[in-house]
């Protein structure tokens, strides 16, 4: 089942993206074909300020232990995540 995980970064952490980064990516990839697409949103200052994150996974219990995994969430960057179940409708490559 497809999630979004919906991000958003708290004020003035972004040295925190920064530093958690690498190991962010790491996660993200350890899904291998249950990662779906991935990227920051983007402020008006063209700096990072949160994640949208799809997934492919078993359940929501699945997608909340995730994003309770993820490297930056363990180092307080997010100050919401919002996981809502998602229906990919255009442009789906497994749907062709």
């Amino acid at each position: 089942m497809l999630f979004a995980l919906i991000c958003t970064d708290k004020p003035d952490h972004l040295q925190v993206r920064l530093d958690n980064r690498p190991a962010h990516l790491e996660h993200l990839q350890s899904l291998g074909d249950g990662l779906k697409g991935a990227g920051p949103f983007m402020g008006e200052d063209e700096k990072p300020n949160g994640s949208l994150v799809i997934i492919d996974v078993e359940d929501k219990a699945a997608a909340e232990a995730f994003a309770a995994n993820d490297p930056y969430a363990k180092a307080g960057l997010f100050q919401s995540v919002d996981i809502r179940p998602w229906a990919w409708l255009l442009n789906n490559p497994e749907s062709a």
